[in-house]
């Protein structure tokens, strides 16, 4: 089982890494809830789970590596943020937990497996690696939180561990801004190597409990409550090319702030009831200038 702090594969059955000490667990490679070792797939967000020994990565191996730890992406000026607020709860005593309303918002390349088949690794990481930073500057313009990255793509968490009472609209804020990035950064590749690159992302507002930061890595323990991140990520999975979907708890939240185009109802995977889904044209009447 590989360990998802140091990235060391450790020999079958073993409870704790041999390089590191971390405790071994088994957590979705998507939204990196921890599953149970006969689950066939993700309880949040659906993805199929497998061994990562075992399953073939559709990435190159530059990609497919250990998703590094916040503190090597994170801001220091977000980083001591985090960590005032991993104080906060201590002082409160809230350590055992804390519920919060938060958005999270998933962003991937949209046909990334496609896009670089006939790349060799080297090329694939390079194409990525910009688009995956481009993404993460937004969430960090609007003091996200950056949970996780996927290889080509991101969660992130806005209302914790930074809290906003206005999370919704830095949420869409962000999402505009990477979306507006990646259309000049790939209109130069479009240029120079004739690859059309967008993204899509999917947004969605509902309950975590914050459990504990560590202020060494910035790594956020979280427990989504129902299916606060599984919801984010149907989004995401749904939107098209160079599209911003939302949930209708966002929408509600953020109308007014930005236009929506309704998209009617959608059958998601893991929700028995459809959901009405909102696709973000741009601000709205209400935005302020300066942005939060």
């Amino acid at each position: 089982m590989r360990c998802t702090n140091c990235g060391l594969e450790n020999p079958s059955g073993a409870s704790f890494c041999e390089a590191c000490g971390v405790k071994l667990s088994r957590n979705c490679p998507r939204c990196g809830h921890e599953a149970s070792l006969s689950a066939k797939f993700c309880s949040e967000c659906g993805a199929p789970l497998t061994d990562a020994s075992a399953a073939p990565s559709p990435l190159p191996e530059p990609v497919s590596e250990p998703s590094p730890a916040p503190i090597h992406y994170t801001p220091h000026h977000l980083a001591e943020r985090i960590r005032a607020e991993q104080a906060a709860m201590e002082a409160r005593g809230e350590t055992a937990g804390e519920r919060k309303t938060v958005t999270a918002l998933f962003a991937d390349m949209a046909g990334s497996t496609a896009l670089i088949h006939d790349l060799d690794a080297e090329e694939a990481h390079h194409l990525i690696e910009p688009v995956v930073a481009l993404m993460m500057e937004a969430v960090h313009h609007y003091e996200g939180y950056v949970a996780k990255t996927l290889g080509d793509g991101i969660l992130a968490l806005f209302g914790a561990p930074i809290a906003h009472e206005d999370h919704p609209q830095r949420a869409l804020y962000a999402a505009l801004r990477m979306q507006q990035a990646i259309r000049r950064h790939g209109d130069r590749i479009r240029l120079e190597k004739g690859i059309p690159l967008q993204i899509r992302v999917g947004i969605h507002t509902g309950e975590v409990v914050v459990r504990s930061i560590r202020t060494d890595n910035l790594h956020t323990d979280y427990d989504p409550v129902g299916n606060t991140i599984h919801i984010a990520s149907r989004m995401e999975g749904i939107a098209a090319p160079s599209s911003i979907l939302v949930s209708e708890s966002t929408y509600k939240l953020a109308e007014g702030f930005f236009e929506f185009k309704a998209l009617g109802a959608a059958q998601v995977k893991g929700i028995p009831e459809p959901l009405v889904v909102y696709e973000v044209q741009g601000l709205g009447n209400a935005f302020d200038l300066s942005g939060p």
